[in-house]
Parts: structure tokens; C-alpha cells; sequence
């Protein structure tokens, strides 16, 4: 009824997030395994209808979707397991498509940003959570369709990803006593999201706090100006600013 509406603005607009607030709500309050499996079912229903709510503009809605997907692949019932497995893969696949075959970019960074969040909020990472993966991995490796393009490989480096960022933050865990290891353990992380700024900034963020907890306020001070430094070379990548390569210290030059 109010589908023209609704995609108004490429579906960003204040009708668009009260409609999805509602199917969240679904989500967040507990429901049985049979009231969720139509749940999944008005989902996909949602982001097949209305893709660039979640593909084109602000994040925010994708990000949301991500986190209570997530959530519900570490649910106790393995039907719901299943169920949101499944829609967490064709949520993907219609960002593959959304993006003519090319990649899964934004569903990549929420799903990782959505991963940390839940280390915290949630605690997951158990076998409910890895059995989640592995059936989002067989999903990929047997989509017929995309046998031809490079959508299971992404699959594949995405989930990779999310155990990698689960393996490190148990470790974490073991070392939190242990600032050193910690800290090192936190610039690994870093590192391996060196070509995804806004994951590498977060890292370096929790970087920083468990320096200034730790008294040692120039390596603190050392994370702020790399983080300085990747958002002003995102920003003149953009068209944003206009400076010429400037090198910061030793080892931060923007390009």
C-alpha cells in the first residue's frame, strides 16, 4: 500500500526506518522458533522488495539487520540457527547483486562491526555460532547460480574474518591482565583490516584507551594521529580536502 512511499528518497526516509523498526522489534523480543520462522520469512521478503534501504546510502538499517541476525545464528534452537543462517546468506547475496556482481562490501563491514559488538553485548563465538557459519558456508559452496563469480569466495574471506576477529578476541580475553600482549594482539587486528579504515580505526581506538588506561600516553597519542591520518586520506581520496603528501612521523605519511 505504501510501497511508493516507502522508496521515496532511494528508501531512505522516516517511514522506511519505522517500518523496519517494527520488523526489528520482532527480533528483539523473544518469540518462539515457529513465530520467528515466518519472521525470517517477512525479512527476506523486506530486503528483496527494498534493497537499497540497505545497500545505498547510510548504514544504519544494514548495520541493525546484521547485529540481530547474528544474534539469532547463536539462538539455542537449531531450526532458528538455520533460519537465520539462511537469511544472513541471502542478505548478502542481494548485496552481491545490489552491487552488479561485484561485491559485498557493506554487509562484509556491518557483519564484522556487528561481530564485535556481540563479543561484548552477547558473548558469542560457542559451536552454536560456528555451526552458524559452516552452514552459511555450505549455502555458498552450493548456490548453482553464483558457481561462475566470485560471490562464494567473498562468503568464504568474510566468514574467515569473523573467526578470525572471534579467535583474537578469545586471546584477548586470556591476556587482559597482560597490556603488552594485549596491545599486540589488538595491532595484529589492526593490521589485517590495513584496507578497511573504518574497522582499522576501531581497533586502533581500543588500542588507544588501553594505552591511556595503562598510563603510556604516547602510544595512545601514536593510535589518535594514525587515526587521524586514515581520515584524511579517506577524505582527500573523496574530494573532501585538498593537501599534498605529508608525512606526519616516521611511519604515518598520507599519500
Amino acid at each position: 500500500t505504501f510501497q511508493r512511499q516507502l522508496q521515496q528518497s532511494d528508501c531512505q526516509n522516516v517511514l522506511m526506518k519505522k517500518v523496519f523498526d517494527t520488523h526489528m522489534l520482532f527480533l528483539q523480543i523473544n518469540q518462539s522458533a515457529a513465530a520467528l520462522k515466518h519472521v525470517f520469512a517477512a525479512l527476506r521478503l523486506f530486503v528483496g522488495k527494498f534493497p537499497s534501504a540497505f545497500f545505498q546510502g547510510q548504514a544504519d538499517l544494514c548495520g541493525s539487520l546484521c547485529y540481530e541476525i547474528l544474534k539469532c545464528c547463536n539462538h539455542r534452537s537449531r531450526s532458528t540457527q538455520t533460519e537465520a543462517s539462511a537469511l544472513l546468506y541471502f542478505f548478502m547475496r542481494k548485496n552481491f547483486e545490489f552491487n552488479k556482481q561485484k561485491s559485498i562490501v557493506r554487509s562484509h563491514l556491518q557483519l564484522i562491526k556487528a561481530v564485535s559488538q556481540l563479543i561484548a553485548d552477547a558473548g558469542i563465538g560457542g559451536s552454536r555460532f560456528q555451526h552458524s557459519l559452516a552452514i552459511i558456508n555450505n549455502f555458498a559452496n552450493g548456490d548453482k547460480q553464483m558457481k561462475n563469480v566470485n560471490f562464494p569466495a567473498e562468503v568464504k574471506d568474510l566468514t574467515k574474518r569473523i573467526r578470525t576477529v572471534l579467535m583474537a578476541t578469545a586471546q584477548m580475553k586470556e591476556h587482559e591482565k597482560d597490556p603488552e600482549m594485549l596491545v599486540d594482539l589488538q595491532y595484529s587486528l589492526a593490521n589485517s583490516y590495513a584496507s578497511t579504515p573504518e574497522l582499522r580505526r576501531t581497533w586502533l581506538e581500543s588500542m588507544a584507551k588501553i594505552h591511556a588506561r595503562n598510563g603510556d600516553l604516547s602510544e595512545a597519542a601514536m593510535c589518535y594521529i594514525h587515526i587521524a591520518a586514515l581520515i584524511a586520506e579517506y577524505l582527500k581520496r573523496k574530494g573532501k580536502i585538498n593537501i599534498s603528501k605529508t608525512c606526519i612521523s616516521r611511519n604515518i605519511t598520507v599519500q
